[in-house]
């Protein structure tokens, strides 16, 4: 199975990203994922399962601990049959 998830930290700061925004780009540049799309007002990543969620559960432990006070995370399955990939 394939994961998509959709992410945004907060307390935003339009003048300089936050630790808590550094961190879960951290965390998602670094982890086993297919796909990696990081915006100043959202970030997405793709990947199979298992992969997604050990990223997720270290996106949201690493960035409470850096300081977020909020974590909006949308995870969705991703049909295999459009993207033509496999988990891995």
């Amino acid at each position: 199975m394939r994961l998509r998830v959709e992410f945004t930290t907060e307390p935003f700061d339009l003048d300089e990203a936050p630790a808590h925004a550094v961190v879960a780009r951290e965390v998602v540049e670094a982890a086993e994922l297919d796909a990696v799309d990081v915006g100043p007002f959202g970030n997405t990543a793709e990947g199979g399962a298992d992969q997604v969620l050990t990223a997720v559960d270290a996106l949201l432990r690493r960035s409470l601990e850096a300081g977020a006070t909020r974590i909006s995370l949308q995870v969705n399955v991703v049909d295999e049959s459009v993207s033509g990939e496999g988990e891995r």
